[in-house]
């Protein structure tokens, strides 16, 4: 029965992934036509006297409320300056990650017929970490300065927790992670379930989009983050479980297991050993579970509740 039980298993694996590679073949198929505008070369090369024509093609990237004699100042400032060699040097060639945008644009388009591709421009902004990445329906903004690389001396002053994804890697997820919010229908949430399966959609949605990137990047962890997450799936489940934690409308959860931080909050010896954002991490594969054991679209799935995802997931954490 054993024997049994386990090729029915293999044939399914087997069966999955042909599909997904089927799948994958006619995405590459799709023809999309992607042109990255270096709107922070195009600054950093201008004379004061071509502001004009700048603010032309880009009069979005201009505040009316900021007079010209800013932006000549900005054109002539030694640590600007500074600021677009270093990007300069380190995306000088920005072909990989054009091809990456490209695919991740192809996946929306066969997920969602309706996409249109926009304007793909990178700037830089004074690295504002908050803001990497920027997506409308018609333009996406890509700040550089925020990806330079993990230990750059630009960074000094940020917390390591933070600087650790502010590299040219991260770029396609982070957009990916901007699209995805177009996508998924959040209600307020009221429980720490509810904010585990919106990020569990987010990243899902990663897994679908951006499949040609690391679960690591997807996630923004070191593989050693991922490896820690995943060794310890099942003790995490059983601390949220016990606790009764999952239902519970306390607002410190999110902080603790959510949000941004050097470490996921047990108020246990091992929190120093942990990521941050494991109910995040737990979230993905509550969703993961539930799309593996339910024929739901993945549009259809990003607009159900929390409560119905985990209720249909069937998950059980690795041990």
């Amino acid at each position: 029965m054993k024997n049994a039980s386990f090729l029915i298993v293999l044939l399914l694996f087997f069966s999955a992934c042909k599909e997904d590679n089927q799948i994958e073949n006619e995405i590459s198929k799709i023809d999309v036509a992607v042109t990255i505008e270096r709107f922070d070369l195009a600054f950093a090369n201008a004379e004061p006297k071509e502001l004009p024509k700048l603010k032309k093609s880009y009069p979005f990237l201009f505040s009316e409320r900021i007079p010209d004699s800013v932006w000549v100042e900005r054109m002539n400032d030694s640590l600007q300056q500074e600021l677009e060699a270093e990007v300069k040097s380190t995306f000088s060639n920005f072909n990989k990650e054009e091809e990456a945008i490209a695919s991740l644009f192809q996946h929306l388009k066969y997920y969602d017929k309706s996409f249109t591709v926009p304007r793909v421009i990178t700037v830089n902004s004074d690295v504002d970490y908050r803001n990497k990445t920027i997506v409308t329906d018609t333009i996406v903004l890509i700040s550089l300065d925020t990806y330079l690389g993990v230990d750059h001396h630009f960074y000094e002053g940020i917390q390591k927790f933070l600087t650790q994804n502010m590299k040219r890697s991260q770029i396609v997820s982070d957009l990916a992670a901007n699209y995805s919010e177009q996508y998924i229908l959040q209600d307020k949430p009221k429980t720490l379930l509810d904010d585990m399966v919106y990020f569990g959609k987010q990243l899902y949605f990663k897994d679908k989009m951006i499949p040609f990137t690391s679960d690591a990047d997807k996630i923004g962890y070191t593989e050693y983050q991922l490896a820690w997450a995943g060794e310890n799936e099942s003790e995490i489940w059983r601390y949220f479980i016990e606790r009764e934690l999952l239902f519970s409308t306390d607002n410190s959860l999110a902080s603790r297991f959510i949000a941004d931080a050097p470490f996921s909050k047990f108020y246990l010896e091992l929190d120093s050993e942990s990521p941050g954002r494991l109910g995040q991490y737990i979230g993905w594969q509550i969703v993961r579970a539930y799309m593996n054991n339910n024929d739901v679209p993945l549009m259809e799935m990003l607009q159900k509740n929390a409560d119905e995802i985990f209720n249909n997931s069937k998950f059980k954490p690795r041990k």
